[in-house]
């Protein structure tokens, strides 16, 4: 059940009518009856547990700020917007991994035509410094 000012304004009014009900029904009743009645309201009333209330709040240490919810906490619109940076980081990490293997592919492409086009003699193939030669690539 939402918390909703409407929902909280008709409980409040039947809590107001159940009151003056009980109000009007105790003027009748003998002392000895209100005086137990009191007494049991008293200990209800001691015992009630606290509600707890959360009031939106920023609080300042050490140059960062942080930002509470109040007494809604985070609803659905909340949790869609804390999701987004997180879609947002994953989606940017995988435009990243995809566009680095496309450049990886398009470089070893480009090393394979170079070497398939040039007219290097097969002996150059097996000399030790033709990998140190396309290491450092062609300045």
């Amino acid at each position: 059940m939402t918390n909703s000012p409407l929902t909280q304004q008709l409980q409040d009014r039947f809590g107001r009518q159940v009151a003056a009900r009980l109000a009007a029904g105790a003027a009748e009743l003998p002392y000895d009856v209100t005086e137990r009645l009191r007494a049991a309201r008293v200990q209800a009333v001691a015992r009630r547990k606290p509600e707890a209330v959360f009031a939106g709040a920023v609080s300042v240490s050490g140059g960062a700020a942080s930002l509470s919810f109040g007494d809604q906490g985070i609803g659905l619109w909340g949790r869609i917007a804390s999701a987004l940076p997180l879609v947002a980081l994953v989606a940017g990490l995988v435009l990243i991994h995809t566009i680095q293997n496309d450049n990886r592919a398009s470089e070893v492409a480009e090393v394979d035509a170079a070497l398939l086009t040039d007219d290097l003699p097969p002996a150059a193939y097996a000399d030790p410094g033709f990998v140190q030669f396309l290491k450092s690539g062609r300045d």
